[in-house]
């Protein structure tokens, strides 16, 4: 699926390739109509030449010829000027390859009076068009592109009595001026403010939104791992998002009030299962010494006493370890952080279990990554009593000539603490509560270490876990190697 960031995307590509193409089209149009100007005012200065011939021969006709004087001139200039009477914008004149130009005229000179004057700043190029028609007895023609306009010069050959004789035209196509120009200019303009000024406004549309998205986004993903609730999100000023924004902070705000309604149920619920167990594991102990209490009264001679008095005692030593674990369990201490040489603790944590590994054929060994500084934070007490406690349980359920495991390492800024054995595993029974009060897979146990183990965790900002391996069992404490 395509997002909306994505189209907008290509919609404005599309807006600037329609705005390139349609420019370049223009400027085409402009191009060809120019051209097209060009070719018909190159028509128009040779029709013009044309009937200048035209009515020349019609002058000279009978005529044997004579001096070139100012009366001759004057009529030579009346012809030229019937001549391009209907030529807008042509001028033209004769030309004499000795006496230069005999006639010229402008009829349609839009000026404030008739001109009659030759251009001087184009006689030498009049001139030399003359020549190449004289010279090859043919029409010629000659064309000066200029910054606004082109330079059209026609001339054509003078059959008469007078030698050397030749007709010529002129007038300026304007290229880049005039009302085509204005045209492509407005045209451009309109353009621009238009189809360009929607790209732009597109852009600043897309620009804004995804930088609005972006900060959600960013503001969702910079959630802290232990925060559940939603971040409350400030309004965008975008109607749109903001309808999304108050969604997703309602929804935080539902989701915050469902959280703690779950979690108060999960403690009841957690609590009822406690005291159950609790319940469970004083009654044993009570029902004991009740049992031998009755014994040794139902015998007259005190013969029993002693050895109900010491199954007594066994049963109020088990009730205080019992209850000296869930004070430690329940009791929120923090920890006292110093700094921990791995290597050091691993061996003196494990050297006071080394003895009874051995007497069960058990091989212990230790492992420690890179040393790596500064040195971890942690309270040596507390972690050691949790180490205690998960390399006793590996102790318990691992049979003779097994192996236990327990290793350190610093990983993405977090202290690895790893306990692994290769005995049968943890029961799929007991594996989903296994860190609850008074769950246990051993008929001995309280079920209170791997409790005590997840909240010494807890109380240096980890956790611990039960990993998933082909076979034995792996529990690994995750805490961070420096608390900020």
């Amino acid at each position: 699926m395509r997002s909306l960031r994505s189209r907008l995307l290509a919609l404005w590509i599309m807006l600037v390739v329609s705005g390139v193409a349609t420019g370049y089209l223009l400027f085409e149009s402009f191009r060809l109509t120019a051209n097209a100007r060009l070719a018909r005012s190159e028509e128009l200065v040779a029709r013009a030449c044309r009937d200048l011939a035209d009515r020349y021969q019609f002058f000279v006709a009978g005529w044997r010829g004579g001096p070139v004087d100012d009366q001759l001139k004057q009529q030579l200039i009346a012809v030229t000027q019937s001549a391009l009477a209907g030529a807008t914008g042509v001028e033209g004149g004769v030309w004499q390859a000795d006496d230069g130009s005999l006639a010229y005229a402008f009829p349609t000179y839009e000026g404030t009076g008739p001109k009659t004057d030759l251009p001087a700043a184009e006689f030498n190029t009049i001139r030399d068009v003359n020549a190449e028609a004289l010279q090859s007895g043919r029409p010629a023609s000659t064309r000066q592109p200029g910054r606004s306009q082109v330079l059209l010069v026609h001339a054509c050959p003078l059959r008469g009595p007078l030698p050397g004789v030749t007709g010529w035209t002129m007038t300026r196509a304007f290229t880049s001026e005039g009302p085509a120009y204005n045209q492509l200019l407005a045209g451009l303009i309109v353009l621009a403010l238009t189809i360009f000024g929607s790209a732009a406004w597109l852009a600043r549309v897309l620009y804004v939104w995804s930088r609005h998205i972006t900060l959600i986004e960013t503001a969702l993903d910079d959630t802290h791992e232990s925060t559940v609730d939603l971040p409350k999100l400030a309004p965008t000023g975008a109607p749109e998002l903001d309808r999304l924004v108050g969604a997703l902070n309602s929804t935080g705000e539902r989701l915050s009030l469902e959280r703690r309604r779950a979690t108060a149920a999960e403690r009841l619920a957690a609590l009822g299962r406690m005291s159950a167990g609790l319940a469970h594991e004083i009654r044993n102990p009570i029902a004991a010494m009740r049992l031998k209490a009755e014994n040794a009264l139902a015998v007259a001679d005190g013969s029993r006493s002693d050895a109900a008095l010491k199954a007594i005692l066994q049963q109020v030593d088990r009730l205080d370890l019992l209850l000296r674990d869930l004070l430690e369990m329940t009791q929120a201490r923090e920890p006292k952080l110093a700094e921990v040489d791995l290597a050091a603790f691993l061996a003196h944590t494990v050297e006071t279990h080394r003895d009874l590994a051995t007497a069960k054929g058990l091989v212990m060994t230790v492992g420690t990554g890179p040393a790596s500084q500064p040195l971890p934070q942690l309270d040596p007490s507390q972690m050691q009593r949790a180490l205690d406690n998960l390399i006793i349980n590996a102790i318990q359920n691992t049979p003779a000539g097994g192996a236990i495991s327990v290793e350190a390492c610093r990983r993405d800024g977090m202290l690895l603490l790893r306990v692994a054995d290769n005995g049968p595993g943890v029961a799929d029974e007991v594996r989903e509560r296994l860190f609850e009060p008074f769950v246990t897979g051993r008929a001995e146990g309280t079920g209170l270490g791997l409790a005590i183990v997840r909240e010494i965790a807890r109380h240096h900002h980890g956790d611990v876990r039960l990993v998933q391996a082909a076979s034995g069992t792996v529990f690994e404490i995750e805490v961070p190697w420096q608390p900020s």
